[in-house]
């Protein structure tokens, strides 16, 4: 009788890559010396996992896939499972010239297990789950206001489109109350023209009583014990509110890990972008990559901090004889941001300098 050896992969490293959609997920296997398969499977981890083990017992299994949206549950339920899996930006998987003009999913996939085989991948920080549900509140309420913001653009121009002058005494860009109850009283010549502009009415109601109650949760939030210490800090520098602050909190999730203020400001995205070649090297402005919840915030909070503190106010009119108003922000931006990771790190409240 012939004896059936068992599969053993003990020491050896098996690179699995997953191209993410929402009905299936397109799969490429490498082992250190060759590629072993791309297959499509339905988008359940428990069907990697029992294919993972099954082929390759006792290897150590390194598994990739691009963030995007499909969020992190999948490297939660492989860690889970003891599967080591790093989700990577997009914009870092190196691609060749060919891959880009051929692009299709065996071919993404393969490349990505390529490039986790050799080395060439870094994954991104990956929160707690309870950090990334606290991440989600304070985003759905920036959504709203941006919402928010374009339902009014749409009852403005309609205004402007029947030729309905806003009074002068409700002024224009203020959505007061009595403001609201002018709009209310607004009749159109037809029935139909009068649905569509309460239509509109109705829906800011809804998004302003929306963002009230979602700010009334992220302030409760702000005042748990998880949260509390860190928010009482950071409102101790000049220009930083309970939104501002519970956004860097749930965004960071923790500032330790990074190293330095240049990596803080690169992960927010207050760095130049530089193009060089040669003896020659251009600025290219501030660069495209950010975390843009971060960096729209962060120079919000420096516009008022520039009026407000003493010192960022000299800064800021030292910076304009230099350089334009755009620039001498994120000049501030980033000085502010200094201010934010120094009580973050020291747990001490930012003492604002007096200026003789």
């Amino acid at each position: 009788m012939t004896q059936v050896s068992k599969l053993d992969f003990t020491g050896q490293r098996i690179y699995t890559s997953l191209d993410t959609h929402k009905k299936s997920w397109k799969v490429s296997i490498f082992t250190d010396h060759f590629e072993h398969k791309t297959f499509t499977q339905p988008p359940d981890t428990e069907v990697l996992v029992h294919y993972l083990q099954r082929n390759f017992p006792g290897a150590d299994h390194q598994v990739v896939y691009e963030a995007g949206f499909c969020g992190f549950w999948i490297h939660d339920r492989l860690r889970e499972k003891g599967i080591n899996c790093i989700v990577v930006n997009p914009a870092d998987v190196p691609t060749t010239d060919k891959e880009k003009k051929t692009k299709s999913d065996p071919v993404d996939s393969r490349k990505m297990a390529r490039s986790l085989r050799n080395g060439e991948l870094k994954g991104i920080y990956v929160p707690l789950r309870e950090k990334v549900e606290d991440r989600s509140l304070v985003r759905t309420r920036q959504a709203m206001v941006k919402k928010q913001t374009r339902c009014k653009n749409q009852i403005k121009s309609s205004l402007f489109f029947y030729g309905i002058v806003i009074p002068e005494e409700l002024g224009e860009g203020r959505w007061s109350r009595k403001f609201i109850n002018w709009l209310n009283e607004i009749q159109m010549t037809r029935a139909s023209g009068n649905t569509s502009l309460k239509t509109l009415l109705s829906e800011l109601l809804y998004l302003r009583q929306t963002i009230s109650d979602l700010t009334k949760e992220i302030r409760r939030l702000a005042r748990t014990q998880e949260y509390a210490e860190n928010h009482r800090l950071m409102k101790s520098v000049v220009g930083i509110s309970t939104l501002t602050a519970m956004t860097f909190l749930t965004e960071l999730a923790d500032i330790n890990r990074f190293k330095n203020l240049d990596t803080l400001a690169s992960y927010i995205g207050l760095i130049p972008d530089v193009h060089g070649s040669g003896e020659k090297e251009a600025n290219t402005g501030i660069t495209s990559r950010r975390n843009p919840q971060l960096r729209g915030i962060l120079i919000e909070a420096a516009w008022i901090a520039a009026r407000k503190d003493p010192a960022l106010m000299m800064a800021y009119h030292q910076f304009m004889t230099k350089v334009s108003r755009k620039i001498a922000i994120i000049k501030i931006a980033r000085k502010l941001l200094n201010r934010i990771r120094y009580v973050l790190k020291n747990k001490q409240e930012y003492v604002t300098a007096v200026v003789q």
